[in-house]
């Protein structure tokens, strides 16, 4: 498919304070392989190549595993995530889909054991970004293949 057009170039200023959510939860205090596996999942259950692309390579970097990534699709029949890992992939998955227009209090009750109040909250804007980010780039059709580990917010 051919890209729809560049829309960091058409507006830079409000893509570059969308940018700016990602500096603040790298500091957060959740671990970056998390992050990026919360990415990475959410980026498939919404078909979004570019950010698969882009995740793939960064966990990779990050030392995660090839069989971890090519089961992360049935993460809840695979016994290699943690259980920290695991609540935060169902918080994403219900996050993203609001089945019922809703996220079950199982769920809810899941991530709490696993993470503190500040924590969700972050792990929460997480994945509100990432899906704000697939959006973007299925919307117009960003080319998927030329990312380079890092380069998510090096120069932003």
């Amino acid at each position: 498919m051919k890209q729809r057009l560049d829309y960091l170039a058409t507006t830079p200023n409000v893509v570059r304070a969308m940018l700016g959510l990602h500096k603040p939860l790298s500091q957060s205090g959740l671990e970056k392989g998390l992050l990026d596996l919360v990415y990475f999942r959410v980026s498939q259950m919404n078909g979004c190549a570019y950010c698969l692309d882009m995740h793939s390579k960064d966990l990779r970097a990050e030392g995660e595993t090839e069989q971890r990534l090519y089961v992360l699709e049935a993460w809840r029949e695979s016994p290699f995530y943690s259980d920290r890992e695991r609540a935060a992939l169902a918080w994403a998955e219900a996050v993203t889909t609001l089945s019922n227009k809703d996220v079950p209090d199982d769920v809810y009750e899941q991530a709490r054991a696993q993470f503190n109040e500040a924590e969700l909250v972050n792990l929460t804007l997480a994945v509100v970004a990432i899906n704000g980010w697939n959006r973007l780039n299925v919307a117009f059709r960003t080319t998927p293949g030329t990312y380079e580990v890092g380069m998510a917010f090096a120069a932003h």
